[in-house]
């Protein structure tokens, strides 16, 4: 008995050491976060308060302005400006385009001022702090200490105010980013019992017809309160003192103008405000807020707000330099914000045929920027929340495409609606990649029907002509060239899956579209080019040319000719052998390129050449020399990538960081490998970029990934100390666990991965 109880003690401090290592090394990893990055000129995200996965991002906002130039107000707060207009509670993270900044709250002392160029407040950076889960921030103008956290459905605020002047809230709904003017459709406020105030409005932005609907209680008493609509916004309008009332001191008001102001007066303790959001209704809303926050507790949900942040962000440890640590969870927090919550605590949620729906026993979640994330954000999730966020994910996506007045999947969409933006139906590759690793949770037949409905959905962009033509002509579409590079790598994934069922009718018919990318293809130039109906190039062709008029979509012929990841191998082919590919992509890589030939196109930054980092299309170029037996060259790309395009500061992101695709690319290749292909289960090796990397698998093993010795170049790579001759991992050998060793040097191994035996999947080569 003795020893038995001498064994139980030992294993209990064991666990307990570990349960401690593990608990360090989350909290290690928080404070590496730095929300700062990517605020700055491009990466268009913002430093406000979420939780993981949040349906409430509350951030500040410096800035709105019209919609032609409101590209780089996108996530509501730029670095750069030196005043803040108030704190709203919806925001994308690093998107090319934008909506949102919903229901904006500022504080306010003294006189109460109702209009944007009024209330507005200069700040200082220093007065800042930002970490996951909380911001703060003081405003000169009231002086007044504005702080933020987050539940999944609640923004709470608490602000300090002087104790010596009254105290004002103002509640604008007629903010909101890309400029509020005409946008809002209608918007109600109603005081309640007890103080809670709830309201709604709808929106005519970049989703149309779009409700939410707020909950809204303070945790001082209410010494008055005004409702005024404005419609149209006056250039100039009168305040109150706080004091004054006129009939605009009503319970309850609606219009498409509306503005609000609470009084508090004078306060001794810091006033705590919780907002609950709903796309369902009022009653939503309270229920949110209801079940998530109680007692105006702000320590308590931002210790909530901590500890659900150090669990996500310990799913993966890094060891390396701390401006790298920085990088890479500063980009593991920012991929771990969409796709994001988009239904009540009851799983009400609103469709895309603007109907109210149920989810039983999985969450409705939506902020899908799918032209941006198949390629590395949702391959994350896929890795490190298979079950968690992927099958919330494909269920949502099939939901979409149930309840879609089109029947077709998402293409770009958020709280539930369409934007129908960008190009492709790259819901598909994400379908199917998650049936491909084994993910279930989800009715598979609904999902492949859902994939083989999109892609014969002939009135979309194209698709009709691209079915009986085999590609889009440039004459009757821009973006023709583009399309049919994008269509037939989705079509190749439907292949796969309908491999993968047994279902051989669909398989056969997309596999011969996932190779009408060759009818695009000149292989008298080596490019991809727009062709006409009467089967022709068009001409004249310069492959440089970018915009309208290029065939192209946010590119051109040098980023887009090389967009095959399902056929790489056929495109060596029809270049003439491995060295043109090798040739290709250094031209590309090395070209002199005049900035000036990409002034009409939004979205393009972390230029090298004509690799082009801040836009999707050449996120998986560096990897193409594996294809070539070259990976030695891809090491070399990929540290010129690195170098170049990363760093932990405000400006830290050349491109937009779109919904996480910037961020899961960074994370990928720090690790040393990058899904070229979802859908193919494999993984192309590049280098590693820190020591070592220890992913905690949700199947309960753990993956060690070690940088062994110094130098740029791998000489040579193991898994569980068995040589690994090819460049690829596959997904199944991931979620085995174990180590992954790279053995570095300075010089480059010219014979690792040279075999053809050693290459990543190709059509023309077969499976491996």
């Amino acid at each position: 008995m003795k020893s038995l109880l001498v064994r139980s003690a030992v294993l209990i401090v064991c666990l307990g050491g570990i349960a401690g290592a593990q608990s360090v090394a989350q909290s290690a990893a928080f404070r590496s976060v730095d929300p700062m990055i990517g605020t700055g000129p491009d990466g268009h995200t913002f430093p406000g308060a979420v939780a993981p996965f949040g349906m409430v991002q509350l951030s500040p906002d410096t800035e709105i302005k019209p919609f032609k130039q409101s590209y780089k107000w996108a996530a509501g707060y730029r670095y750069e400006d030196s005043s803040i207009l108030g704190f709203s509670h919806t925001h994308f993270s690093g998107a090319g385009h934008s909506d949102l900044g919903d229901v904006l709250i500022t504080p306010e002392t003294g006189e109460v001022k109702l209009e944007p160029a009024d209330y507005r407040s200069t700040f200082q950076h220093k007065s800042e702090t930002a970490e996951p889960g909380y911001y703060a921030v003081t405003l000169d103008t009231p002086q007044v200490r504005a702080e933020l956290t987050a539940t999944t459905r609640v923004g709470v605020h608490r602000y300090t105010f002087p104790t010596d002047k009254p105290a004002h809230l103002i509640v604008d709904l007629r903010s909101s980013i890309y400029n509020y003017a005409g946008k809002v459709m209608w918007s109600r406020v109603r005081l309640r019992e007890g103080g809670l105030v709830t309201g709604m409005r709808e929106t005519r932005g970049w989703a149309p017809a779009r409700q939410l609907y707020f909950a809204m209680r303070f945790s001082a008493p209410l010494t008055g309160h005004l409702f005024r609509n404005v419609e149209p916004v006056p250039q100039e309008y009168l305040g109150f003192s706080g004091v004054r009332r006129d009939a605009t001191d009503v319970p309850f008001k609606e219009g498409r103008g509306l503005v609000a102001a609470f009084d508090f007066g004078q306060l001794a303790s810091p006033l705590v405000v919780e907002v609950a959001l709903s796309t369902v209704s009022e009653e939503g809303a309270i229920a949110n807020l209801n079940a998530e926050v109680k007692s105006f507790d702000f320590e308590g949900v931002r210790a909530q707000a901590r500890a659900a942040w150090e669990k996500e962000l310990g799913r993966v440890e890094f060891s390396g330099t701390e401006a790298m640590k920085k990088n890479l969870y500063t980009a593991l927090y920012h991929a771990l914000m969409a796709p994001s919550t988009a239904m009540d605590v009851d799983g009400r949620y609103r469709g895309p045929d603007e109907e109210v729906h149920q989810a039983k026993n999985w969450e409705f979640v939506s902020s899908f920027s799918l032209w941006d994330t198949y390629r590395a954000e949702q391959p994350l999730m896929t890795l490190l929340q298979p079950e968690e966020r992927t099958n919330n994910v494909v269920r949502s996506l099939i939901a979409s495409q149930q309840q879609s007045p089109y029947g077709i999947l998402p293409v770009w969409q958020f709280a539930g609606l369409e934007t129908w933006c960008m190009i492709g139906y790259h819901a598909v590759p994400i379908l199917a990649d998650a049936y491909r690793k084994g993910i279930r949770g989800y009715d598979a037949e609904a999902a492949l029907n859902a994939m083989v409905a999109s892609a014969r959905y002939r009135q979309y962009e194209g698709v009709g002509e691209y079915i009986d033509r085999g590609y889009v002509p440039v004459d009757h579409d821009d973006e023709s060239a583009s399309e049919t590079m994008e269509y037939a790598f989705d079509d190749w994934t439907i292949a796969q899956m309908a491999h993968a069922m047994g279902k051989r009718d669909i398989e056969q018919e997309f596999t011969k579209r996932a190779a009408y990318w060759r009818n695009v293809f000149d292989t008298k130039s080596g490019f991809v080019r727009p062709r006409l109906a009467d089967g022709s190039f068009r001409e004249p062709f310069d492959p440089a040319k970018a915009g309208n008029g290029s065939g192209f979509t946010e590119g051109n012929a040098w980023q887009y000719s090389w967009y095959q990841p399902q056929d790489e191998a056929g495109l060596i082919q029809l270049l003439g052998g491995e060295d043109k590919l090798i040739q290709k992509l250094d031209a590309m890589f090395d070209a002199k390129v005049d900035p000036k030939q990409y002034a009409d196109v939004e979205d393009i930054a972390g230029m090298i050449g004509q690799y082009i980092h801040g836009n999707e299309p050449s996120h998986h170029l560096a990897y193409l020399y594996a294809y070539a037996g070259a990976p030695w060259r891809t090491q070399e790309r990929l540290k010129q990538i690195i170098e170049s395009q990363y760093r932990p500061a405000p400006d830290g992101l050349v491109g937009n960081d779109d919904l996480g695709q910037m961020s899961a690319w960074l994370l990928f290749t720090s690790m040393g490998f990058y899904p070229v292909a979802p859908g193919s289960n494999e993984y192309v090796l590049g280098r590693p970029f820190v020591d070592e990397t220890t992913l905690h698998l949700p199947n309960g093993k753990t993956l060690r990934i070690v940088k062994e010795g110094s130098g740029d170049y791998v000489g040579g790579v193991s898994l569980n100390r068995q040589p690994l001759t090819r460049v690829f991992l596959r997904h199944d050998e991931l979620l085995a666990g174990g180590e992954l060793r790279f053995t570095m040097q300075n010089t480059p191994n010219k014979e690792f991965g040279r075999a053809a035996t050693a290459r990543p999947y190709s059509m023309s080569t077969g499976l491996h």
